[in-house]
């Protein structure tokens, strides 16, 4: 079990006694990093990590702004999330050489639009989110959002969505064929509709057991991240993971350097930890995603680079990072996600 606290704030008051040296803070997703990474990473440092996590980027954010700044050393945000806390300057900045493994990260990353020359933050993980289906209740294409926006019968009440706007508003526009962050009033309405006449449709939002959700029965459809896929499809053979013609959503988790990290060096030393391709192989091979660091072949299983969920067949459409809107135009998403979970 990975070590987590109850809530941030306790976190909060908790900040004091864990700023001593030899110990990390680290804010992060759930079932993302294998705990023998982090043992390893005490037994060569000696820093002791403490780890509290989230299942949204959304919910990690609004707890940092509600109090949590200062409590955390590190977080892992998604690639537009780097941007919007960047923007609402909740994160330092990664001096020149202070990260000494840092020409490790791979040439086709090396300057992310999210992130320019890492100046914030390293990467984590990458990787695509879609939906998976049981054949063994819908035996007919699955390569289509029409399976979580206009199900078939078989699969109506049978959904669970990710309680993540993000990933949810951009498969929505994936689904319409409308550009993420649309300002025209009537392609809104049309996603405000249709997506009220969907959730008639789904069962559940739940990220934390999306897995669990599937494997058991408990939904033939899920939207979920690839890495979790494979995982549900190791328990439950029935499940494939789908790559839709009008397209899925790409990603890329990044570890952050947090304003008023309150063990600012033990921060540094776990993101070049990290930066080692043995250590990020470790989490790869754990929650089956991709690094973004070069060198990382030899350590990995080597089933990892046959996974279905991992190579999208020629039939699927292009895949998107989710977009960040102006504040305006954010607001106005925001209401239709508030209205939607109503």
């Amino acid at each position: 079990m990975l070590k987590t606290t109850v809530t941030a704030m306790g976190m909060a008051l908790a900040a004091n006694a864990v700023s001593a040296e030899g110990k990390l803070v680290v804010y992060h997703w759930f079932e993302y990093m294998p705990q023998e990474l982090m043992d390893k990473f005490t037994a060569q440092t000696g820093i002791e990590v403490t780890m509290d996590t989230y299942d949204s980027n959304e919910a990690m954010l609004a707890s940092l702004k509600a109090g949590a700044i200062g409590t955390y050393d590190v977080a892992v945000p998604g690639d537009y999330m780097v941007s919007i806390m960047a923007a609402e300057g909740l994160l330092d900045r990664i001096g020149d050489g202070e990260l000494a493994n840092k020409g490790n990260i791979a040439p086709e990353w090396a300057n992310p639009s999210f992130d320019p020359g890492w100046a914030h933050s390293i990467p984590y993980q990458w990787g695509s989110t879609s939906f998976a289906v049981d054949s063994a209740v819908f035996a007919g294409d699955i390569n289509t959002t029409d399976i979580l926006f206009n199900p078939p019968a078989e699969l109506s009440g049978k959904i669970n969505m990710l309680d993540s706007q993000g990933e949810v508003m951009a498969m929505a526009a994936l689904h319409l064929g409308m550009e993420q962050c649309s300002t025209d009033r009537a392609k809104l309405t049309e996603l405000n509709a249709m997506l009220q006449e969907a959730k008639g449709h789904w069962a559940s939002f739940n990220s934390d057991t999306a897995k669990e959700v599937l494997v058991s029965g408990d939904a033939a459809v899920g939207q979920i991240y690839d890495g979790f896929a494979a995982k549900a499809r190791e328990e439950r053979d029935t499940l494939s993971y789908a790559f839709p013609t009008q397209g899925y959503v790409v990603w890329m988790d990044n570890v952050v350097l947090l304003k008023d990290a309150p063990n600012r060096e033990n921060a540094l030393k776990f993101m070049d930890f990290l930066l080692e391709p043995e250590n990020i192989a470790a989490v790869s091979n754990y929650a089956r995603y991709g690094s973004g660091l070069s060198g990382v072949a030899p350590f990995l299983d080597p089933e990892l680079a046959n996974l279905p969920e991992g190579n999208p067949p020629a039939s699927a459409g292009a895949g998107v990072f989710i977009e960040v809107c102006d504040e305006a135009t954010q607001a106005i998403y925001d209401k239709i996600w508030v209205n939607l979970k109503k």
